[in-house]
């Protein structure tokens, strides 16, 4: 990787994390398909060098957020408890059972592409809601349970989980502000086990599985800051808009990789 390859990757980081910090996306799974396609990472190492991502760039909406009270409550611990081991899993799948970009774009679309769309149109067309609309809300043992599954996905994806976990807390009716800190706290402690367990296998198993360490954290440094300035606007977005624009995030990654898949 060239000076010029890591300008680019921390110009990258910092947009992309600008526009997703507000809404508890790190922006790693953006940084996917321009680490695959633009900048040539081979695979699976453009799974540990997203993770990487996330490490150096977490703090900078985490610092933000817990400014404001943010990390407050219940909802982080729900969550890291169960991505923590979901990552473990995650990594060992990515690297013998799923290592092939092809069935991994096709994966991310099937994942991503329903997920967008249905937020969207809760976003648009709520449901109705009565007296006992708290009751719909998730318990913390099924808020744990599921953040399990997502903690594998994001071990084989090296996205950390919060792109996952966002548009479903948010679809299934807990508030932006509640949600995005507490995914960007679960996606940073996960992506730290989840680096870790890549850089231990890297010294087992042959092949490119340690992460471009140089590409990762130039793309880090980017997010540090863009995660910041991103945290900052979130509380002068309305809700409607934060929803939507989770749920277009989600339809537009799913999208790309649909498209990337099936070329």
């Amino acid at each position: 990787m060239t000076w010029s390859t890591g300008c680019f990757g921390f110009v990258a980081g910092l947009l992309i994390a600008v526009v997703t910090a507000p809404v508890g996306v790190s922006g790693a799974v953006f940084l996917l398909p321009v680490q695959l396609s633009v900048l040539g990472v081979p695979s699976p190492a453009v799974t540990p060098t997203n993770l990487l991502y996330n490490v150096v760039a977490g703090p900078g909406a985490l610092i933000r957020y817990a400014r404001n009270g943010g990390l407050t409550g219940p909802l982080t611990t729900w969550l890291v408890l169960g991505t923590l081991p979901g990552v473990v899993v995650g990594a060992v799948v990515r690297v013998f059972v799923v290592p092939g970009p092809g069935i991994f774009r096709a994966l991310v679309a099937v994942l991503l592409l329903p997920l967008g769309m249905w937020l969207c149109l809760r976003t648009v067309r709520p449901p109705r809601r009565d007296a006992d609309a708290a009751r719909q809300h998730p318990s913390g043992p099924s808020v744990t349970v599921l953040a399990v599954a997502v903690g594998v996905v994001g071990g084989i994806y090296g996205i950390g989980g919060g792109s996952v976990l966002g548009p479903i807390l948010v679809g299934l009716g807990l508030p932006v502000a509640m949600v995005a800190p507490a995914a960007l706290a679960a996606t940073f402690l996960t992506s730290v086990v989840g680096a870790t367990t890549y850089a231990l296998l890297s010294l087992t198993t042959t092949g490119p599985i340690a992460p471009d360490w140089f590409l990762g954290l130039a793309c880090g440094l980017g997010g540090l800051l863009g995660g910041y300035l991103g945290a900052h606007l979130q509380p002068r977005l309305p809700e409607t808009a934060l929803r939507l624009l989770l749920g277009g995030l989600a339809t537009g990654v799913g999208l790309l990789y649909a498209v990337q898949a099936v070329s």
